[in-house]
């Protein structure tokens, strides 16, 4: 995940983003995403309209000083993900998945809409 900078209210929140593949199948569109550190409670997926949410938060359960730390690459904290989805996919039919720390998320992929030849009427 890398570190993004959000606003939240009045004050700036670090916020990470999480890395995310996005691929088809001839029935499906499949998101794959590697959440090592994510209790399941505090995992929350989303759509509105066209648009994916993935939203978490990982908790650190022990407490390091900054200046102990030789290398610090983890990011923990809140982070979220959106991700528009192609117009094949039915966000209505959405099965979501965590096993082995990656969460998978799959939608039905629809017959994208051929193309329609209007008859013109006259008076």
């Amino acid at each position: 995940m890398t570190e993004t900078k959000a606003k939240n209210s009045e004050q700036d929140v670090e916020q990470g983003q999480l890395a995310v593949d996005v691929y088809q199948t001839p029935t499906q569109i499949v998101i794959v995403a590697p959440i090592a550190g994510v209790k399941l409670s505090d995992i929350q997926v989303s759509v509105t309209e066209d648009v994916l949410t993935i939203k978490g938060k990982r908790c650190l359960e022990f407490n390091i000083p900054d200046e102990d730390y030789l290398t610090q690459e983890c990011f923990w904290g809140t982070f979220s993900r959106s991700i528009v989805l192609p117009a094949s996919a039915d966000s209505s039919h959405i099965e979501a998945t965590l096993k082995d720390s990656v969460l998978k998320i799959i939608l039905k992929r629809t017959e994208k809409e051929k193309t329609k030849v209007i008859r013109i009427k006259t008076d």
